[in-house]
């Protein structure tokens, strides 16, 4: 899934590299403009932006169809990694996006725009910006691994010691039950019945990977020639599929839908 990272910024043109030679900036894609109105905890923000192409003009023809690459997927994080918002918001003709946000808490947080243009090269790519949002930032530390975590009830198990390389493909299994001690049913959200998002600690280096039916089309994960699929095929059960680019101490988040509400739960992963 991660087959380029482009910042969307420029750099200054015009500079000489040994020899003379005078190499002008790359021409990327770029986020203009990218605005959020009313970023305050716990009260109604919109984000609003558009992806400009490197021939300047706008990305208007996305990826749609079955399965989870498709579109954009918008996603905040807050910087302690305490906290995510993750959308997929609807695209206007002019390719312009407006998605209302509510931010869960103040602070600092870094945005992803993850995108999958219809006739491009590369098959994804992701721009990056940032947004403090209001009010008092209290960084949380980030916890050891617990291979429980109970969210609104529902409760989330890891089974067995994760030992997980960079750029090696690695499967977590997890078990999730209902409040009353049943498996839970995935009803897929976003194309995929699970969505796992890794981003690393300090530097926000980020992965994203799905968990689908069994035979599912277009939920495949790649790194450049190191591929994962993550499956669930009972109940209650994720095999999620961990294919993350540097070692570090990383933030899983990991999202289904449950009798129809989403439910977010994180694990901290060390690999090496």
């Amino acid at each position: 899934m991660l087959v380029a990272l482009l910042a969307g910024c420029g750099g200054s043109s015009g500079a000489k590299q040994g020899g003379g030679i005078t190499v002008q900036p790359a021409r990327t894609y770029r986020l203009e403009p990218l605005r959020v109105v009313h970023p305050a905890a716990g009260k109604p923000a919109t984000l609003s932006f558009r992806i400009v192409q490197p021939d300047g003009t706008p990305l208007t023809d996305y990826r749609h169809g079955a399965g989870p690459h498709t579109g954009v997927h918008l996603i905040f994080v807050r910087r302690d990694l305490s906290t995510i918002v993750h959308r997929h918001p609807p695209i206007r003709p002019d390719g312009s996006f407006t998605e209302p946000i509510a931010f869960p808490s103040p602070g600092p947080y870094r945005i992803v725009v993850d995108a999958y243009p219809q006739h491009a090269a590369q098959t994804n790519f992701q721009l990056f910006s940032t947004i403090d949002v209001a009010g008092g930032y209290r960084p949380q530390p980030l916890p050891p691994l617990r291979r429980t975590e109970t969210v609104g009830g529902y409760r989330f198990v890891l089974h067995g010691t994760p030992h997980m390389r960079a750029i090696e493909p690695a499967f977590l299994r997890f078990t999730v039950t209902r409040p009353d001690g049943t498996p839970a049913s995935f009803t897929p959200w976003y194309g995929a019945l699970a969505h796992a998002i890794f981003f690393r600690k300090g530097s926000l280096d980020y992965f994203h990977t799905h968990v689908c039916a069994p035979g599912a089309s277009g939920c495949t994960s790649a790194l450049g020639t190191a591929k994962v699929t993550g499956t669930s095929a009972s109940p209650g059960t994720l095999n999620v599929g961990v294919l993350v680019p540097l070692p570090g101490t990383w933030r899983l988040f990991l999202q289904c839908r449950v009798d129809g509400r989403v439910i977010t739960a994180p694990f901290t992963l060390v690999v090496t």
